[in-house]
């Protein structure tokens, strides 16, 4: 997504601008960018770009498996897809609800059984259908998601935490009242799908969509010939991570593939491909929210971007050393994958392959995050006020730390010491003070040669 903010709100001039629309750029064009991304911008160590439209598919890539590796990327690397997975999630609920398993509107509680106490507000249940539009009211993640190793934070989050979590949770706002996405709701979903069917989310996405699209190089577990030509991820600075785990909510972000079974994905959604899903995958397609982020919509699992024109089928992903994106056009029936092994975003790429008046990122003056220790993040995850109904949300995943504003999308920001961080997508930084107590009680926006302190807000 991008920044595209005014006034007190985050500006982003070398962000997504407009220029005259085109068709997608030719081959020795897209070497030319993901060159300058990888050799001169250093934002990744392979970066594999597929691309189809009515005249058939194509893929470009550029790089390595990882940076100590003579190996190319291609077609055929696999990569972590991360949230990409939550498209899958959502037409397996289509696909169930299809063949009069359950109905969108079912409650979850009831997939679960009794043995579950899912929370409730005002008499009101959370349904299948609020979980996939991240309209549950449910919470980004669970309050007991404390990984032992932030490396791999999903890895021993386990199915009685979850349970425990729902037991215990108030939810703050009415069910359907809001959209805010929700890693834990599509989790829960994909749990729940697996539970009903009396089998596995691996299982049951294999068996209902993965083997009849023909998408043999897409699993949760990998293969050993896929071990061989799994890209390795890296962080932000270009240096190796571990893959990571989510046996529990993997329903929200397990999956791993290739651009060439990804673009076979893309080609079922756009109609080019026949599919005895095409039905339920249309179904998916539809807009059944407004998404907080402006000209931003959700379908079952997609977002759906609006602007010149044009609605844009989306989504992305991002796991600790990988960054993916896909989206298409159903009018001009042109589809893009990008998969990369770099914690850099790679979503102005991909809105750019699909229509050029989305410019891609500029990135800002060159800056070198540096190591500091994860935990020094709890200490800054909560709300702070920058302005009447504005607030910075700040949260922790694993050994990541994410800011988000009032209306906006969530973007990660990066250590340049322990106290202050810099955004990848914008010119902009924020540093977070304490009072005299030793506490953080404020953080401070530096953006545009102006500082803007915002208070910390007493609730956590």
């Amino acid at each position: 997504m991008v920044i595209a903010l005014v006034g007190l709100m985050l500006v982003g001039a070398a962000c997504f601008g407009i220029q005259s629309a085109g068709s997608v750029p030719s081959d020795e064009e897209l070497r030319q960018i993901l060159a300058e991304r990888v050799d001169e911008q250093k934002r990744s160590v392979g970066i594999v770009v597929g691309v189809v439209d009515p005249g058939g598919r194509r893929v470009v890539a550029h790089g390595q498996l990882a940076t100590d590796s003579p190996t190319a990327v291609n077609g055929d690397t696999v990569f972590e897809i991360g949230s990409i997975t939550k498209v899958f999630t959502a037409i397996l609920l289509a696909d169930l609800a299809g063949e009069g398993a359950l109905e969108l509107k079912t409650p979850v509680q009831r997939l679960l059984g009794p043995v579950v106490n899912v929370p409730t507000r005002n008499g009101a249940e959370i349904t299948l259908l609020h979980l996939t539009t991240h309209s549950s009211g449910l919470p980004r993640m669970p309050n007991n998601f404390r990984p032992a190793d932030a490396g791999n934070p999903y890895a021993d989050y386990t199915v009685a935490q979850l349970y425990e979590f729902l037991a215990s949770h108030e939810l703050e706002r009415d069910i359907g009242s809001e959209v805010e996405y929700s890693n834990l709701g599509t989790g829960l979903l994909g749990h729940a799908l697996a539970l009903s069917q009396e089998t596995d989310y691996e299982s049951l996405v294999s068996e209902r969509l993965l083997e009849p699209l023909g998408m043999s190089d897409t699993s949760i577990t990998l293969s050993s010939s896929q071990r061989e030509r799994l890209a390795i991820g890296h962080s932000v600075q270009l240096r190796p991570v571990a893959n990571w785990d989510l046996p529990t909510l993997a329903g929200a972000g397990a999956l791993r593939s290739t651009v060439n079974d990804m673009l076979t994905f893309v080609e079922a959604n756009l109609g080019q491909r026949e599919s005895s899903l095409q039905e339920e995958m249309t179904e998916t397609h539809q807009s059944r929210r407004d998404f907080p982020a402006p000209g931003m919509h959700i379908g079952l699992g997609w977002v759906i971007r609006t602007g010149h024109g044009r609605d844009l089928h989306w989504h992305n992903g991002g796991t600790g050393g990988y960054r993916s994106f896909l989206g298409f056009d159903l009018k001009s029936r042109t589809g893009v994958v990008v998969l990369s092994n770099s914690g850099d975003s790679v979503d102005d790429l991909g809105f750019h392959l699909l229509d050029s008046r989305y410019r891609l990122v500029v990135p800002p003056a060159l800056r070198t995050a540096v190591e500091v220790d994860p935990a020094v993040y709890d200490d800054y995850v909560g709300r702070y006020q920058l302005a009447e109904n504005v607030v910075f949300t700040v949260t922790r995943e694993g050994d990541r730390l994410f800011v988000q504003l009032t209306g906006q999308p969530r973007f990660e920001v990066f250590p340049e010491s322990g106290t202050k961080y810099f955004y990848r997508v914008v010119d902009a930084k924020i540093t977070f003070g304490r009072g005299d107590d030793g506490s953080v009680d404020h953080l401070v926006l530096h953006q545009n040669d102006m500082d803007q302190r915002a208070e910390r807000l007493t609730e956590r």
